[in-house]
């Protein structure tokens, strides 16, 4: 499993999260969990406790709250939307770079995604205002 940034209070869940080779974020605006929400009740095995994460990690419950159905979305697609839904509304610069993508780098592989998203989903799934990027619909 790759590791996951995850972001818990408790020190004991650190330890245990950290030796299964996630990261423990400072914050949990930095993490793609807040393990402290996900209320696990122990005693949890590590098969299922990696699975918790690795659900919960998918963003599956984001996805079909977008798009109102469950869907397998490409890698970046699935991103953009995450990462939309996360942060409001991005500039593409901001967009490329929460995606690990060099915003220095003349490339449209972030454009031809929404314009792909769009295409399938509908125009207003994302909307651009003013430069930024953002979801339309919810």
């Amino acid at each position: 499993m790759q590791a996951i940034k995850i972001y818990t209070c408790d020190t004991y869940w650190q330890h245990i999260l950290t030796d299964l080779g996630h990261i423990i974020t400072p914050t949990s605006n930095e993490s793609d969990i807040n393990f402290d929400d996900l209320q696990i009740h122990t005693p949890v095995s590590i098969l299922e406790l990696q699975k918790i994460i690795l659900d919960k990690s998918n963003h599956t419950d984001i996805i079909k709250e977008i798009l109102h159905t469950d869907v397998n979305l490409p890698q970046l697609q699935h991103n953009i939307i995450v990462s939309l839904y996360k942060n409001d509304s991005l500039s593409i610069q901001e967009l490329k770079k929460a995606l690990g993508i060099n915003e220095n780098i003349t490339t449209h592989i972030v454009e031809n995604a929404i314009y792909k998203l769009r295409k399938e989903y509908g125009h207003n799934i994302i909307i651009n205002e003013n430069g930024k990027y953002k979801l339309g619909r919810i």
